[in-house]
C-alpha cells in the first residue's frame, strides 16, 4: 500500500523535439510515494463505519460580524470551511501528501512547471448546480484580487489558470520547480461564481453562503452563535476522502467575549469540546465532581506538529525598534523560567526556533550545505549570522535577572539609549514608551512581570486591552507597537512563507508579516524553500532561514507544549487511531449509548 502507481504520459513539448514526463494520479505528494494507492477506500486514522446523527456543540471568541470567510473585512463566523470542498484534500498522516476531493486526477509533469486537476462531473453546488472548471479559474482570479491577502502571496507564481477539454483546468507557474505550488493549489477554496453575481466580494455580509461542501448555515444569530447542518445531498459524502467524516448532522458554534466565562458555560454542559490554550485554567479549572466522576474526559493528546514560533513581535515599523540591538536588549528583559515556574505551572518549553519540535530548526553552527546558502544570500547580513545561532538565555527562575539586565544596558548603550531621569531615551532624545496590544486580558498577568523587568531598564510599557472588531482593524492595518502572536509551521514549508516574512508582504494590510520585515536575504531564502529540489534542500533552506530570522531579534520568543490540552462531554465516539497531527474533531461521532448515559446521569444529579 505505501507504493502508488503512477501513470506516466508523455506529452510533446510544443515547439519541442523533446518530450516533458507528465505524472496523472488520484493524488500528490511534494516529495516522495503516496501511502494510499488508487484502490483506497478511507484514510487509517478514521472510523468509515462511523454512525451519523446529533448535535455538536463548540464555542467561539470574539463575536462575528461576517459570514463572507475569504474578505479581510469583518470578523468571521466560526466553521465557514465547512461549507466549501477543495480540489483536494490532505491527509493527516503523511508529511505532505493530498488526494482528490472536487477533482478526481491531477496531472504533474517533472519540472513542476504546471498543474493540472480534472473535477468530478458529480460534484455539485448546494442548489444542485454542477462545479465546473470556470468556477475554480474565477476562484483563484477573485481570491487573489481581492480576498485576503493571504492569496496574493500563496499563488503569486501562478501565471495562468485556464479551463481545457474534458473538465480540465490547468495552472501555468511563472516558472519550473516550484514543487508546493500543485499541493497548495489543491487547497485552493472553490467558489460558487454564479452565487456571487450581484454581489460584492469584498464587503461583509450575513447573507447565507453557498458550497459545495458537507455542511451548510441554517441558523445564524449575528455575533452569538451559528448553526451548520450536513447536506442531506452532500454530492462527496461516499469518496474514501470523506470516508468516517462529517458525521454530526448538526454543529452549533456560541460565541464568548470573555474566555473565563466561556469555561464556566463549558462545566454547565454548554457546549462539548474545549482544547485548551491557557496553562492556569489547564491546571486550576478542570477539576470538580463532573471531571472527578467522568461526566468530562480530560487528556493530554501527544502530537508531532512541528510548532513554529510564538512571540511578543516587534513592529519594526516604529523607529524605535529599528535597530536590532535594542530588539535583543528588550528581549532580555523576559524571564521565561521564572514565568513558567511561577504562571504556567512548569507547563511549557521554550521555544527557540522558527520551527521549533522539527527537524527544520537550526542549531549550532552552520554545516556546510547552510554556509553555502548563507555566502550566496548573505550580503548585508552581520557576520554572527555565520556564527552559533542565537538562543535565549536560561534563568535560575529565581526572578534575579540582573545578569541579563546588564547584558541588555550595555546592547542599549552601543544603539545609543541611555537612561535619563530615570527614563530610557534614545538618540533623538525619544523615551522609550511601548504599547503592547491585546485582545485577551488573561495575558496581563504575563505582561505584568515583564513590564517590571523593562522598567528597570527605564522603559514604560503599556498593556491596553481592546475588543475583537478594535483589535483586527488594528493589526490589518499594523497600528501597534507590540503584539503577541504565532507564526505556525508545517512539517513542509514553503509558499506560506511569503505571507510571513517578505519585503512584499510587510506593505500588504491584512498580511501575517506584523513585524514589518524587509530583508532582501530573507526574500531570497524564502524563495530557496519554496524552490527546494529535494527534502534535503528544503531542511538546508528552512534552517538558514530560521538563522537569519533568529539572528534579526523581530520576536520574543514565547513557549510550546508538544501535546494538546483537550477535555469534552462524554458523549463521543472517536476512532482507535490518533493521527499524527493530533485529534481530528471531524472524524468523531455522537456515541447513542453514550450520550443517552450521560443525559441520565446529568439528569439524576440534578434532580
Amino acid at each position: 500500500m505505501r507504493l502508488v502507481s503512477i501513470l506516466a504520459v508523455l506529452v510533446l513539448a510544443a515547439g519541442s523535439a523533446l518530450a516533458e514526463t507528465v505524472r496523472e494520479s488520484h493524488g500528490i505528494s511534494r516529495y516522495g510515494d503516496l501511502k494510499y494507492d488508487e484502490a483506497f477506500r478511507h484514510f487509517d486514522y478514521v472510523n468509515p463505519d462511523a454512525p451519523k446523527g446529533g448535535e455538536a456543540r463548540f464555542f467561539g471568541f470574539g463575536g462575528f460580524d461576517t459570514l463572507n470567510a475569504y474578505s479581510l473585512r469583518g470578523r468571521k463566523a466560526a466553521g465557514l470551511s465547512r461549507l466549501y470542498d477543495t480540489l483536494l484534500k490532505q491527509s493527516n498522516d503523511e508529511p505532505t501528501a493530498a488526494y482528490g476531493l472536487l477533482a478526481d486526477r491531477v496531472r504533474v509533469p517533472d519540472d513542476h512547471s504546471w498543474v493540472a486537476f480534472r473535477l468530478r462531473p458529480e460534484a455539485r453546488w448546494h442548489d444542485g448546480t454542477p462545479v465546473t472548471a470556470d468556477d475554480v479559474v474565477w476562484s483563484l482570479e477573485t481570491l487573489r484580487e481581492s480576498g485576503l491577502p493571504l492569496y496574493a502571496t500563496y499563488y503569486a507564481n501562478v501565471a495562468q489558470a485556464v479551463v481545457e477539454d474534458g473538465g480540465w483546468v490547468r495552472f501555468t507557474f511563472d516558472g519550473p520547480g516550484n514543487v508546493e505550488l500543485p499541493l497548495i493549489l489543491g487547497e485552493l477554496p472553490i467558489l460558487p461564481r454564479h452565487w456571487y453575481e450581484g454581489r460584492e466580494f469584498e464587503e461583509a455580509s450575513l447573507d447565507f453562503p453557498m458550497g459545495s461542501g458537507p455542511y451548510r448555515v441554517i441558523d445564524v444569530d449575528p455575533g452569538r452563535s451559528i448553526t451548520y447542518e450536513r447536506h442531506e445531498d452532500y454530492w462527496g459524502a461516499d469518496l474514501p476522502v470523506n470516508a468516517g467524516f462529517h458525521n454530526f448532522d448538526r454543529i452549533r458554534y456560541d460565541e464568548y467575549l470573555d474566555l473565563d466565562i466561556a469555561m464556566e458555560a463549558f462545566k454547565a454542559n454548554e457546549y462539548d469540546f474545549r482544547s485548551e490554550n491557557n496553562s492556569k485554567r489547564w491546571a486550576t479549572s478542570y477539576s470538580g465532581s463532573i471531571f472527578d466522576d467522568g461526566l468530562v474526559i480530560v487528556e493530554k493528546v501527544a502530537h508531532s506538529r512541528p510548532q513554529g514560533m510564538q512571540g511578543f513581535v516587534f513592529n519594526l515599523r516604529r523607529e524605535k525598534f529599528a535597530d536590532p540591538k535594542v530588539r535583543q536588549a528588550l528581549a532580555l528583559a523576559f524571564d521565561f523560567e521564572w514565568a513558567n515556574q511561577n504562571l504556567f505551572y512548569g507547563q511549557y518549553l521554550r521555544s527557540v526556533s522558527y520551527f521549533s519540535n522539527s527537524e527544520l530548526a537550526a542549531s549550532g553552527t552552520p554545516d556546510e550545505a547552510e554556509r553555502v546558502l548563507l555566502e550566496r544570500h548573505g550580503v548585508g547580513l552581520p557576520e554572527a549570522v555565520f556564527g552559533e545561532v542565537p538562543v535565549p538565555p536560561v534563568t535560575d527562575g529565581s526572578g534575579n535577572n540582573r545578569t541579563n539586565l546588564r547584558k541588555a544596558k550595555a546592547l542599549l548603550a552601543e544603539a545609543g539609549w541611555t537612561v535619563q531621569d530615570g527614563v530610557l531615551t534614545g538618540p533623538a532624545g525619544t523615551p522609550m514608551e511601548i504599547e503592547f496590544l491585546m485582545v485577551q486580558p488573561a495575558f496581563e498577568r504575563i505582561l505584568q512581570p515583564f513590564r517590571a523587568q523593562l522598567e528597570r531598564l527605564g522603559a514604560r510599557l503599556e498593556i491596553r486591552s481592546i475588543d475583537a472588531a478594535q483589535y483586527k482593524e488594528r493589526l490589518d492595518n499594523f497600528d501597534f507597537d507590540m503584539v503577541v502572536t504565532g507564526f505556525g509551521q508545517s512539517r513542509s514549508p514553503g509558499n506560506e512563507q511569503r505571507n510571513y516574512w517578505s519585503s512584499a508582504a510587510a506593505d500588504i494590510p491584512g498580511s501575517n508579516n506584523l513585524a514589518g520585515i524587509r530583508s532582501p536575504a530573507i526574500d531570497a531564502l524564502i524563495e530557496e524553500l519554496i524552490y527546494a529540489g529535494t527534502r534535503a534542500e528544503l531542511v538546508t533552506a528552512a534552517r538558514v532561514l530560521d538563522r537569519v530570522l533568529r539572528h534579526g531579534h523581530y520576536v520574543i520568543p514565547n513557549w510550546h507544549i508538544t501535546y494538546d490540552r483537550v477535555a469534552w462531554w462524554d458523549r463521543f465516539g472517536q476512532p482507535d487511531i490518533v493521527s499524527d497531527d493530533g485529534i481530528v474533531l471531524d472524524t468523531w461521532w455522537i456515541d447513542t449509548g453514550r450520550d443517552a448515559a450521560l443525559k441520565e446521569r446529568i439528569g439524576s444529579e440534578n434532580d
